[in-house]
């Protein structure tokens, strides 16, 4: 069939059907995110059908947006962002279910970024080499479309927590479905703590040390490591309702969704190196642990309460304006131009600036090295993955650093996100660790 060709409805469906690209869509609309998505549905179709027909002219922002989302013709995508923030959760659901449901699948599909055209590879290749990204806007006909632009306080805690169990689930399973991507050259920074013959572990936040919004209480990282510090948070008296979803919360080995992505992203790109990677939750570290090999913590003090460590060697630090109130970075050392602070959004899911950093350091043993990915909201956490998987987010950021004096660095990352959906990643300041 030739490439833009029109079809009848009864033969698309046959056509289709016989497509292997496309039985693979059905699987995954029969899937409970899907089931119970009203949007990410029908774009998901769209963007299967005209990409499996190969009409790339119907796949810029402005078609998608009237096409499925009902926008007026002519309506602006620079002013509306539907498309841009459905397209970036279409692309986190389709990971999702590559690791837990269709873990087995032969044939992976992809949103690669930069595009609306989907990508079908077999799931022994190699993904597609990094493309440059264009400006946003339309496509010229038959050319891929333009990119994406880059009690009170116990409910907080079970709203929280409520959050990591739903991102626990297929963390693992996203582990094991990276491991199968080739051997390729691992990319800076990266390569500083994946390297031949040594052991890296990645560190996820543990979502039980929000309960101490609970107990209004700071948990230092000595506190954190004793015995029955959970129950030192919990008040004695409570709705039984909340004390059996407690329970459950202190039982379990819950983490954030932006930190999985994060942890997905580094195996990901740790491609044949993956097999000396391991995932593991803050709690379930010990301090000889970090004896030897290399580690990623993900999360600020709060949520992973061994990032406290390296805090004094650091020159942007998270601050909370007491229990559950403002987080901020503080530049302990403001530099002409820069802010003595950098307050990001008010809550998750709202729209502005978030802010996170990410540091390489020497780890304390001097027997190798440290990545710390602090984000002060999840939108921020989840952006210094989209900086570690983008070709031209790394240069920008290599770039920024500009010293070759030292290998270990920090920097600050301005993130402009909406919706729960970091868009944007910007370098705000850079800052050289000696070793």
């Amino acid at each position: 069939m030739a490439v833009g060709q029109i079809i009848t409805s009864e033969e698309l469906t046959q056509e289709f059907r016989r497509d292997a690209r496309w039985q693979v869509i059905e699987r995954i609309l029969q899937t409970a995110p899907f089931q119970k998505s009203a949007h990410l549905t029908p774009l998901l179709q769209y963007l299967a059908e005209q990409s499996i027909l190969g009409h790339y002219d119907a796949l810029t922002e402005r078609h998608i947006g009237t096409a499925v989302f009902g926008k007026p013709v002519g309506y602006s995508p620079a002013e509306d962002s539907a498309v841009r923030v459905h397209v970036r959760q279409l692309r986190l659901r389709l990971h999702e279910y590559y690791a837990c449901e269709g873990h087995d699948e032969q044939l992976i599909i992809d949103i690669p970024k930069g595009s609306y055209v989907l990508e079908f590879r077999s799931a022994l290749t190699e993904a597609r080499p990094f493309q440059e990204i264009r400006p946003v806007g339309d496509a010229p006909a038959g050319t891929h479309p333009a990119p994406e632009t880059t009690g009170r306080i116990g409910m907080q805690a079970l709203a929280l927590a409520s959050l990591a169990i739903l991102a626990a689930v297929c963390g693992f399973g996203w582990y094991h479905a990276a491991r199968a991507l080739s051997q390729r050259d691992l990319p800076w920074p990266l390569n500083a703590v994946i390297r031949s013959n040594e052991q890296t572990t990645i560190v996820t936040s543990d979502s039980k040390s929000m309960l101490r919004l609970l107990g209004s209480k700071e948990i230092s990282l000595e506190e954190y490591l004793q015995p029955g510090y959970l129950e030192s948070m919990i008040p004695a008296r409570m709705d039984p309702g909340i004390s059996r979803l407690l329970d459950y919360v202190s039982e379990s080995q819950l983490t954030s969704y932006a930190d999985l992505t994060d942890a997905t992203a580094i195996v990901r790109l740790a491609g044949g190196s993956a097999n000396r990677v391991t995932i593991t939750s803050a709690h379930d570290l010990h301090e000889r642990d970090l004896e030897n090999g290399n580690y990623v913590f993900i999360g600020g003090p709060t949520s992973n309460p061994w990032t406290s460590l390296f805090e004094s060697r650091l020159n942007f630090q998270v601050v909370e304006d007491g229990i559950g109130g403002t987080m901020y970075f503080l530049n302990r050392n403001p530099r002409p131009g820069e802010q003595a602070r950098y307050e990001g959004l008010a809550h998750t899911g709202s729209a502005g600036d978030d802010y996170a950093t990410i540091s390489l350091l020497p780890s304390s043993s001097g027997n190798g090295n440290v990545l710390v990915l602090q984000g002060l909201r999840q939108e921020g956490t989840e952006a210094l993955g989209e900086l570690l998987s983008d070709a031209a987010d790394r240069a920008g950021l290599q770039r920024a650093i500009g010293s070759d004096k030292s290998p270990y660095f920090e920097a600050l990352i301005r993130v402009h996100a909406m919706a729960g959906a970091p868009l944007s990643i910007s370098v705000v300041a850079t800052r050289e660790i000696q070793p």
